[in-house]
């Protein structure tokens, strides 16, 4: 079950899923693209239109998920949306927005699809959060960041109140950077350019994002940075947070 999956990594994973066998359930807003995927990766794929800022829709999504399937083994909360605004600047319907994008539709898709888990003694939860959410490395996505620092928190609580009693359901969290997909451009306000030059280095495509939630899925963790230079990037940040806040160069968009 992959949220956000008319586009971007949600779409990727959902054909890499499919082409080797897996019966997948695409939920996000966009109807037409979620059908159109559907039928382009064929395997029985079941698209499901679905607001996931609405608890009500993925309650539905659930069920419509267990009906068609009999039962969930993997849910992968991917839905999100970026905002393009500095931290003094957000309005209250702004930062609601986004933390309703990133957060609550994760929170409802966790409350939905974890006491299936329970009441089946396995299953997989995996959210999709951001190397943002660990390091300041692009202070314009400050109200992103903060949406998805919190996901990190609720996904680490609820592993740890699973992992006492239900061993053999796995929480995972993924950390991706900077993704080419069309995230930038539906960003609240957009996304200003980059500065001089190319992008940032390390840019890395949807299919490698996907292809690392696949590896987490055979192989469950309890999290992974699709870009493997952020977990240092992050482990020098924590270490002493001044210094590496003082070091940084961070480009000036325009």
């Amino acid at each position: 079950m992959i949220t956000g999956a008319s586009a971007g990594i949600g779409a990727a994973l959902a054909a890499q899923l499919a082409a080797r066998g897996d019966r997948v359930v695409l939920a996000a807003r966009r109807e037409r693209e979620l059908n159109d995927l559907a039928a382009r990766i064929g395997a029985g794929a079941l698209a499901v239109p679905t607001d996931v800022t609405r608890r009500s829709d993925v309650d539905r999504l659930r069920d419509r998920a267990i009906e068609a399937c009999g039962h969930v083994d993997v849910w992968v909360n991917n839905a999100g949306r970026g905002i393009s605004k500095p931290a003094i600047g957000l309005t209250d319907e702004e930062f609601d927005a986004v933390m309703a994008a990133n957060v609550k539709s994760a929170l409802y898709g966790m409350q939905a699809i974890v006491p299936h888990f329970v009441e089946r003694e396995r299953g997989h939860l995996i959210n999709v959060s951001s190397f943002l959410s660990r390091v300041p490395m692009a202070t314009i996505r400050a109200g992103y960041s903060a949406a998805k620092a919190a996901l990190n928190a609720l996904t680490a609580n609820v592993r740890m109140d699973l992992a006492a009693t239900h061993p053999n359901i796995h929480v995972s969290l993924v950390l991706p950077g900077l993704v080419a997909t069309g995230f930038r451009d539906n960003a609240i306000h957009g996304t200003p350019p980059f500065g001089p030059g190319a992008a940032p280095p390390g840019v890395q495509s949807a299919d490698e994002v996907a292809a690392v939630v696949v590896g987490i899925i055979d192989r469950p963790a309890a999290e992974v940075y699709t870009n493997p230079q952020h977990a240092g990037v992050a482990q020098r940040y924590f270490q002493d947070v001044g210094a590496f806040e003082r070091g940084v160069e961070i480009p000036p968009a325009r």
